[in-house]
């Protein structure tokens, strides 16, 4: 049962990132550099593990969120921006 829940909020989210896509006519690189307007969800997982989340002195910093993931990141919502502190 916990296997089928996370198998349905996997594929909505894909469906999500790829309506996204499709609706502002654009494309995102895949693992081999090629440009796709159907990712899939395990490559956008791959994309964001090496950003982290830095606090100095009581300020949070996002720390390597170049300019490929802040492409993105305008594909996947409001909730998602906010998470990465750019809203």
């Amino acid at each position: 049962m916990i296997m089928g829940l996370c198998l349905l909020v996997y594929s909505l989210g894909q469906r999500s990132v790829r309506q996204a896509l499709e609706t502002a006519k654009q494309k995102i690189d895949n693992q081999v550099g090629k440009p796709t307007a159907q990712p899939t969800q395990f490559w956008i997982f791959q994309c964001f593990m090496s950003i982290h989340l830095l606090t100095v002195d009581g300020v949070k910093h996002i720390t390597n969120l170049t300019s490929e993931r802040l492409w993105i990141l305008q594909f996947l919502g409001a909730p998602c921006r906010k998470y990465y502190l750019l809203t």
